[in-house]
């Protein structure tokens, strides 16, 4: 079964170092809230808002050991009125026997606003 695993952050600046370390702090809680290992993930989609574009965040994803062939692509959100700025999304299509109510999602940041309702405990 795939599942997907969502997960938000803010980055307070629109800089690489801003959105590596955002992001690469936002993979790290999303791998290890779910036990995730590289070669039990199918894709990675990640998107951020329009004012987002030092870098594709998608960088901090190759620094993790393991996750050199793991399909990512980057893109736009919609840019809704009144909608969180500053914002990257990912959501990774894990293979994994966890039902779905026990994936944890994770929020951090800014972004906490966007789902309270998934957004886990332990972050």
């Amino acid at each position: 079964m795939i599942r997907g695993v969502r997960g938000a952050t803010t980055v307070s600046e629109n800089t690489e170092e801003d959105i590596l370390d955002a992001t690469g702090e936002l993979f790290a809680k999303m791998i290890e809230a779910n036990h995730i290992q590289p070669d039990s993930v199918a894709s990675v989609f990640i998107s951020t808002t329009e004012d987002i574009n030092a870098v594709f965040p998608a960088k901090a994803m190759r620094k993790f050991a393991g996750w050199t062939y793991v399909p990512v692509v980057c893109m736009r959100e919609i840019p809704v009125v009144n909608s969180l700025k500053m914002c990257v999304r990912v959501m990774m299509h894990v293979n994994t026997s966890v039902p779905q109510e026990e994936i944890v999602h994770v929020y951090l940041k800014g972004a906490k606003v966007l789902r309270p309702d998934l957004g886990s405990s332990l972050v």
